[in-house]
């Protein structure tokens, strides 16, 4: 396979065999995957071949081998074009993202004692795991299911949890539109049921963060954050339910994909034309479990809040809420005329730039927040949208894997990794030793390159940096 670095942090993979399409990695040397380890980049090509395939095939500065897609790789298909859309592009975490919220203080008045108290309530008030257990009892979310499958947080404020603003900052105002439940299965409202406002397990984590740095004053003072401040970041998806989503329709594509005349690199990246009827049913789940990933995000938040009036007698606010496992209906300018796309983002973040139409009213001259989580015990960071982001206005999720998680089992014991962040001041609650050792920093890049990197390939601006002084793991 043929790469070749166009320029600084952006490297292009050749045209060959099937591709349709070039591949491009937004990347340092130090990052790009090493293909005798990785099959990422081997991936990037497959992704290439897709019907409908529109510019490239792209990655982000965190990629690495996934299902069928790479995570960290977006690719765009032409609806009226025989575009595709692949659930392989999205992942089985349907609408797994990252919710962001400030608090009304600063670090100086959250001492050892304070800190510890909060981080106890978050421990008793968030359900994780891979079990059952939520922040809504079975009984109400199975009451409630449908209308969070339509409307996702929208249903939820509706109902009196949480606010307006709560909705302005979330992406799609909280709730993915053309939702259809009856496109989800009822195995997959079996899994829904129990999980509704849960964390989950895995990379998924709640922490309590401090703005270390700003970087771009303005623009952080517009998203509500500013140096010293406590925040709080959840990173979770659509639990089982998702999951189930994902394996129900890439069954039905792999089924029918032949009749449309449709072959494949990969059966992991099965797929059907995305104005097709199986097409239009799984983006109708797909919302649906969005949705549901929105609500679950929303329950966790409003789970904060509660322990923060308990403990710190102080308002919570969220500065934004954004998804990196989607695939959405999008309109971009190629070869100089508007076309209707269907936009994969699978590990990657949608970055609007300022100015777009669907940014609330206080964010249009600053553009989108771009929330990239770090690893356990890392830094975590704030970007925004930029003019002429490419990609589709999008980029990276995080640090991405280098290690399995049984490699990192094997190489950290958990209890000393816990110990170790204790002592350099970072309060941490897992449920297990090994469950802490598969997240350890090393399994994962270094995601301040990653954010680097990002900046300088022009996909988004750095606009501030967090640090963890408290962990809650699944």
């Amino acid at each position: 396979m043929d790469i070749v670095e166009e320029r600084p942090y952006r490297f292009r993979v050749e045209r060959h065999g099937d591709m349709r399409v070039p591949g491009v990695v937004f990347a340092s040397r130090a990052l790009i995957p090493d293909a005798r380890a990785d099959k990422s980049l081997e991936q990037v090509a497959n992704v290439a071949t897709l019907p409908g395939i529109v510019e490239a095939s792209y990655a982000m500065p965190d990629i690495h081998w996934g299902y069928g897609f790479p995570i960290g790789g977006v690719a765009a298909t032409d609806v009226t074009d025989g575009g595709v859309v692949s659930p392989g592009g999205v992942g089985f975490d349907i609408s797994c993202g990252v919710r962001l919220l400030a608090a009304d203080l600063t670090r100086d008045r959250m001492p050892p004692p304070v800190l510890n108290d909060l981080m106890d309530r978050l421990d008793e008030g968030t359900p994780r795991g891979l079990g059952k257990g939520a922040v809504w009892p079975a009984r109400d979310s199975g009451r409630h299911l449908r209308g969070v499958l339509e409307s996702g947080a929208r249903y939820l404020v509706e109902l009196g949890h949480g606010v307006r603003r709560d909705l302005d900052r979330c992406e799609d105002g909280g709730g993915v539109a053309d939702a259809q439940p009856e496109h989800v299965s009822a195995r997959a409202i079996e899994r829904g049921r129990d999980q509704l406002g849960s964390l989950g397990s895995g990379n998924h984590f709640l922490e309590v963060q401090v703005v270390d740095e700003v970087h771009d004053e303005r623009i952080a003072a517009a998203f509500g954050l500013r140096a010293g401040q406590v925040c709080v970041m959840i990173h979770c998806g659509s639990r089982g339910l998702g999951h189930q989503v994902c394996t129900d329709h890439v069954r039905t594509m792999e089924r029918t994909m032949g009749r449309y005349g449709i072959t494949v690199p990969d059966r992991q990246l099965a797929c059907v034309p995305v104005d097709s009827s199986e097409g239009r049913a799984y983006m109708g789940a797909m919302a649906a479990a969005a949705n549901y990933g929105r609500a679950n995000r929303h329950l966790l938040g409003e789970s904060v809040r509660r322990a923060f009036h308990a403990v710190a007698g102080t308002d919570v606010e969220l500065v934004y809420d954004v998804s990196h496992n989607l695939a959405k209906l999008e309109r971009h300018q190629i070869d100089g005329r508007e076309r209707e796309l269907c936009v994969h983002r699978k590990g990657a973040t949608r970055a609007l730039p300022p100015a777009h139409p669907e940014l609330p009213g206080d964010l249009a001259t600053v553009g989108q927040p771009v929330l990239i989580p770090g690893t356990m015990g890392t830094s975590s960071y704030v970007l925004a949208g930029v003019p002429g982001g490419g990609a589709f206005y999008s980029t990276c999720h995080g640090a991405g894997r280098v290690q399995s998680r049984n490699q990192a089992a094997k190489a950290v014991n958990g209890r000393t990794l816990r110990d170790q962040m204790e002592a350099g001041g970072v309060a941490v609650r897992g449920t297990s030793w090994k469950g802490l050792a598969e997240e350890a920093p090393t399994a994962y890049k270094d995601v301040s390159e990653v954010v680097t990197v990002s900046e300088r390939a022009g996909l988004a601006a750095l606009v501030a940096r967090l640090v963890p002084i408290g962990v809650l793991k699944g």
